[in-house]
């Protein structure tokens, strides 16, 4: 039987002294280093960017149809030194005023006293409309129409020299070519606008000077159309154009507002009928947005009969939107505003509310007007 060595413990720590004692580098002078724990740094996740809000602006511009001063209408507005028309404005001033732009259609030019009112068939003015308009709101006028040249270049002259004594905008007749070629815009809200305005005839008098006035004739109208585009954000067309007193417009009409659409005019105002036709939305040729109203009828006249004294205020909001460095307009939210014409209690003429003068044509005009632009807005 084989012995069993037993090695005692002692023995066995003294062997493991003598070992490490026997080593080269003593084991008491090493230090052994500690762990060192890398520190945690926490990296948060990266926020995705955040995008642009879009910039949107709106401006809203509202026109009048005609303003064709009869003898009837001057004379009831005569004072002692000359005449006074704030009254015809003073209940829709507040409707024009809170347009960012106004706009009316001024048929009979403002000649001034001095060279003698006139009405029906050859009208010449009291300056007095124009300071009367401008108090109501109006910040522009057209003055192309059938009527433009009734009283000759006398009329022009005076009628553009009192609009720019007091400050107020026109087109459709000038005093020059340099005149007419000076394209008359307005801002309102950073959306810019130009405005332009043109007639089927004036009676057949012949213009002395082609800037006189300004012809339907769309070889000649392109050129000016296509400036405006190019330097303004919306380009207005305003057109004396239609067959008088028919509620609906002729076919020349619709086939020209196509035209301008298909050029990129914006807004269209129709004049001349002197009765109420109802507006639409167009699409031109190149997906663009084109909204017209064919007639505005009559705002202040001394013409009879309820059809003829029905006019309105037509409205239409222009919405601006930056987004992703591109830019981008829509035609948004239109209204109409109808009004009446007739003489007051006390003797001048006033526009007041239909509902106030005719509550019973409320119904028949709203849907008159609506008939081709369901989303029209009847306000009063």
């Amino acid at each position: 039987m084989k012995p069993i060595k037993i090695v005692s413990r002692l023995t066995f720590l003294s062997s493991l002294v003598l070992l490490f004692a026997c080593s080269t580098t003593p084991a008491t002078n090493q230090e052994i280093p500690a762990e060192v724990e890398e520190p945690i740094v926490e990296v948060p996740e990266e926020a995705p960017p955040v995008e642009p809000e879009p910039l949107v602006t709106t401006a809203s511009l509202y026109a009048i149809g005609d303003v064709l001063l009869h003898d009837s209408v001057y004379n009831a507005a005569r004072v002692d030194d000359g005449y006074d028309f704030d009254s015809a404005f003073e209940q829709i001033s507040p409707i024009l005023s809170r347009a960012d732009i106004s706009i009316a259609n001024q048929e009979s030019m403002i000649g001034g006293s001095e060279i003698g009112l006139s009405s029906y068939p050859a009208f010449n003015s009291p300056y007095e409309i124009g300071d009367a308009l401008k108090r109501a709101g109006i910040d522009l006028v057209t003055t192309a129409n059938n009527h433009t040249l009734d009283r000759g270049v006398r009329a022009i002259e005076n009628s553009i020299g009192y609009w720019n004594e007091i400050g107020m905008p026109y087109t459709g007749s000038f005093l020059s070519a340099k005149d007419k070629a000076n394209i008359r815009t307005l801002t309102a809200n950073d959306i810019s606008f130009s405005f332009l305005a043109y007639t089927y005839g004036t009676n057949g008098v012949v213009p002395k000077q082609p800037y006189h006035v300004n012809y339907i004739d769309l070889a000649q109208m392109q050129p000016e159309i296509e400036k405006a585009e190019q330097s303004t954000d919306m380009t207005v067309v305003s057109l004396h154009f239609g067959t008088e007193y028919e509620p609906l417009p002729n076919e020349g009409q619709t086939e020209l507002a196509q035209a301008l659409a298909d050029l990129g005019v914006d807004i269209i105002i129709g004049h001349h009928p002197h009765v109420l036709q109802p507006p639409a939305m167009l699409e031109g040729v190149n997906g663009n947005q084109t909204f017209v109203v064919y007639s505005l009828g009559n705002f202040l006249s001394g013409q009879q009969g309820d059809d003829r004294n029905t006019g309105g205020i037509i409205g239409i909001d222009v919405v601006k939107t930056i987004e992703d460095n591109s830019v981008t307009f829509e035609l948004k939210d239109p209204m109409f505003y109808p009004t009446f014409a007739r003489k007051s209690t006390g003797g001048p003429y006033e526009v007041v509310p239909l509902e106030v003068a005719r509550p019973k044509l409320i119904s028949p005009i709203s849907n008159h007007m609506s008939q081709w632009l369901p989303q029209l807005k009847i306000e009063q």
